[in-house]
């Protein structure tokens, strides 16, 4: 019988489930070019408006190898994904796969590290999303109280800043974009000399104290969540649409930075060297394609909507590899226009793009860049809670997860609304308390974890099930999957020890529950017996 930890979920079992049209399943509505915006959706985001200017301290102008060599894992995963998704058209993603491949234990594993990606990914996003909200506000001279537009640890260290830049400026209000009332309680707090800068940064943000703590609270980032939420109960095919309207404007703002960029290119800022081109040899292009892998995440979650796909077997590869290959293309491109554009060393990291603009005096193209941003970071979000629902979705269906709470289907829109609420509300109260740093800090080797299991499995079942129909097929098998394992766990390596740590210790809590609940009422294991 083997080991039941590893007893897999059988093949023609997936199958009858993937046919399966009754009304408590999910809504087949969902053709290629609504897979492919899903994709595109998903990846184009935070990465490429945050995370080039990390990118560029360590590898420099060779930034755009960095992307070449992430793009290059992550489309050996995504041949991977592509496979599995045509033979397998089922919610659930990499969980599913590894369901199929590799036994009950490791889909548990990676269903429940999925969550670093979707879930915490989402928080990440809104939290995002909110600092570009604040930054449009500020374009217009309006300024939310700091305690409400951050959580409190990012509240206190923004005060430290503005108040920082003030006292060097001889606080004039002018390099303050905001009210007159905020500079004048800035010039106030600065005729404080005794008082240090913490204490003055406390005081700016005015937070309101809970049994005895200051609290903050990100607001912007709370209601950004439900309002996604709310979007994605109502249905997949208008979630879908809503999607596509905000990649349509994306995709637009970033065509626009690479054709505006290109004129401002300085073939100095690139190098004429190996030496200054890469400044930190192939370690800094691999340390730096490890941290900007963040740029990438999300075209797997094009998998999870498998069971809403009308045409799985043909859709699902097309939208896979489609959003990754451009999403890459696009990548390449804006990396040369923002290493040419400016000084690798004088890149900012906040808002690396934005402000190379406004290093050029084009504040309108900044603003653009700004509401650009903001699209790109909602269709992200939409994408990454959509993901999380439908992961645990499946994971319900097979008796993992308590299945009246997690599959329940809303009878009128067809959707895991129940689900889709509580995943909203707690990305909501995870991104509105928590700084974006450390939320960020979870989500690359989730995701790394999760493409590496994918290509293992697509090597497993080459060789258990080799008669098995597959629609599409990934080439040169093992050599392509192989590839794909040694590339993610190599970027893995990369992200340092706590990051290892956090990994370790998630995953630790994970199999508690599993132990504690899900083997108990896994209905491949009650099958079995």
């Amino acid at each position: 019988m083997g080991n039941p930890l590893f007893k897999k979920k059988p093949m023609d079992l997936l199958l009858r489930e993937a046919a399966d049209t009754g009304e408590h399943t999910l809504k087949r509505t969902l053709g290629p070019l609504s897979l492919t915006a899903l994709g595109v959706g998903a990846v184009i985001g935070a990465g490429i408006f945050v995370m080039t200017g990390l990118g560029a301290t360590y590898a420099g102008p060779a930034l755009t190898l960095s992307f070449i060599v992430a793009g290059f894992g992550c489309v050996l995963a995504g041949l991977c994904y592509a496979e599995f998704a045509a033979m397998i058209p089922l919610a659930g993603s990499a969980y599913t796969y590894a369901y199929a491949a590799l036994g009950e234990l490791l889909a548990w594993i990676i269903g429940w590290d999925l969550t670093l990606e979707y879930a915490m990914g989402a928080s990440t996003v809104s939290s995002g999303w909110s600092n570009h909200f604040v930054e449009l506000l500020q374009i217009f001279h309006l300024r939310m109280p700091l305690w409400l537009a951050y959580d409190h640890w990012t509240a206190v260290a923004t005060a430290e800043n503005i108040l920082a830049r003030a006292q060097v400026h001889a606080a004039d209000p002018s390099l303050i974009v905001t009210t007159k009332a905020f500079a004048d309680q800035v010039g106030a707090l600065l005729k404080t000399p005794s008082a240090d800068l913490l204490s003055q940064a406390h005081a700016l943000v005015g937070a309101p104290r809970i049994f005895g703590f200051e609290f903050g609270f990100n607001l912007p980032a709370f209601i950004i969540a439900l309002i996604i939420t709310c979007v994605l109960v109502v249905g997949i095919k208008e979630s879908a649409n809503f999607n596509a309207a905000i990649v349509i404007i994306k995709v637009g703002v970033v065509l626009f930075i690479i054709m505006l960029g290109l004129k401002y290119v300085d073939t100095t800022n690139i190098g004429h060297s190996w030496a200054e081109f890469a400044p930190n040899g192939f370690p800094g292009v691999w340390k730096a394609a490890a941290y900007i892998f963040f740029a990438y995440i999300g075209f797997d979650a094009v998998s999870t909507t498998a069971q809403e796909a009308k045409n799985p077997q043909r859709d699902l590869p097309i939208g896979i590899i489609a959003s990754l290959v451009a999403c890459t293309i696009l990548y390449i491109l804006v990396a040369f226009v923002l290493t040419g554009m400016v000084p690798w060393r004088s890149i900012n990291i906040q808002a690396p793009l934005a402000v190379a603009f406004l290093d050029h005096g084009l504040s309108t193209a900044s603003t653009v860049i700004t509401a650009g941003a903001l699209a790109g970071l909602t269709s992200v979000m939409l994408v990454m809670l959509l993901g999380q629902t439908r992961v645990l979705y499946a994971m319900a269906n097979d008796g993992l997860l308590p299945r009246k709470f997690f599959a329940a289907i809303h009878p009128k829109f067809r959707t895991p609304y129940k689900t889709t609420l509580l995943v909203g509300l707690v990305a909501a109260i995870i991104g509105s308390i928590t700084p974006i740093d450390k939320l960020g800090d979870m989500v690359n080797i989730g995701t790394l974890l999760a493409f590496t299991i994918v290509c293992i499995g697509v090597i497993v079942l080459r060789y258990t099930n080799p008669n098995q129909p597959r629609p599409f097929r990934t080439p040169l098998v093992p050599l392509i999957p192989a590839l794909g394992v040694m590339i993610n766990v190599y970027l893995m390596i990369n992200l340092g020890r706590w990051n290892w740590a956090r990994l370790i210790i998630w995953l630790a809590i994970g199999l508690i529950i599993y132990f504690a609940y899900s083997r108990h009422h896994s209905r491949v294991q009650q099958n079995g017996r």
